[in-house]
């Protein structure tokens, strides 16, 4: 019997310190091979649509499974079909899209834990949808934020953005009327629009800083300038391999050159300390996040662990023998 769990019941169950401590063991892992992961690809549809599927697998804790979504005129749909690596049963089947918002909070949470200066207060965000709200979650979560500066282009919904994650962070935060008023002297700057032009320039950067670039996963979407890439002293990725695929902000600087790539590093290697975070305290670091699906295995299985033990979700006979 799989276990069927809706948004709902994903809701219900994940909270982001489940999702920070799935997702930092699960890079742990991934750095000596206990963990594996396959990059996105995406089958482009008529009228501007995609399948997209990603697949990865935790070895040590004995879970395979894809993410699969479709993106529509604008609308997305996410599953998740969670497998024991073992027996190749299918355990679960989840509904994903809160999952991944907090999958993809999480891993900037970890980045910015290994990275960012610790006496790190202020935080500019640049995006006022869904992943900018866990994405303040999560770095809440890992150092005491005292200021928050938010820009979104819609200054109603920039507004509503402010109200509803002060009370939920129980930090201020202010809304800007502009991008560059957002990340002035921030300690932590976040990117998490859809823009397919970049929304962060390099001389708007203070050093020092750390850079969570989360929107842009396509070859032709920029969220960072030139300027803001080439004064990044550390550039992480979660992986490389898709990076080279996707990431329109590393491409536009580092093209196809092998060697250029080779100086990217993968936060895998940072959490199981192969490499350090930071060399010093005026470094600008990046992390440029794509999203990998061992993230959403890791996660995945936590919830599902979770509901298996509280009698959550519903069992569905499928792939019986």
């Amino acid at each position: 019997m799989a276990l069927l769990l809706n948004e709902a019941d994903v809701r219900g169950i994940l909270t982001m310190p489940m999702a920070l401590d799935a997702v930092e063991e699960i890079f742990r892992r991934l750095a000596d091979a206990r963990a594996m992961v396959h990059s996105r690809r995406r089958l482009s549809l008529p009228d501007k649509a995609y399948l997209h599927y990603m697949a990865g697998a935790d070895v040590t804790g004995g879970y395979c499974g894809l993410k699969i979504y479709n993106s529509v005129r604008g609308a997305l749909r996410f599953i998740v079909p969670l497998f024991r690596s073992a027996t190749g049963k299918l355990v679960a089947l989840l509904e994903a899209d809160y999952l991944g918002q907090m999958r993809t909070g999480a891993a900037s949470g970890v980045a910015t834990k290994y990275m960012a200066r610790p006496e790190s207060r202020a935080v500019g965000i640049i995006g006022t949808g869904l992943q900018a709200r866990t994405q303040l979650e999560a770095v809440i979560a890992v150092r005491t934020i005292q200021t928050i500066r938010a820009f979104g282009r819609d200054p109603e919904r920039r507004l509503k953005f402010a109200r509803e994650m002060t009370e939920r962070l129980g930090v201020r935060v202010e809304p800007v009327s502009c991008a560059q008023e957002a990340v002035r002297d921030a300690d932590i700057v976040v990117t998490s629009t859809t823009s397919s032009q970049p929304v962060l320039e390099g001389g708007w950067i203070a050093q020092g800083a750390h850079i969570n670039a989360i929107g842009a996963n396509f070859p032709q979407k920029r969220e960072l300038d030139e300027d803001a890439v080439r004064r990044c002293g550390l550039i992480v990725v979660d992986s490389r391999e898709q990076s080279r695929l996707e990431a329109g902000d590393l491409i536009a600087v580092l093209g196809d050159d092998p060697a250029r790539w080779e100086a990217v590093r993968e936060l895998s290697d940072i959490v199981a300390a192969h490499l350090a975070g930071r060399t010093h305290t005026h470094q600008i670091t990046l992390f440029k996040s794509n999203g990998v699906a061992v993230e959403d295995v890791a996660v995945a299985a936590r919830v599902f662990e979770y509901a298996e033990q509280h009698g959550i979700g519903q069992h569905v006979a499928f792939g019986e023998d």
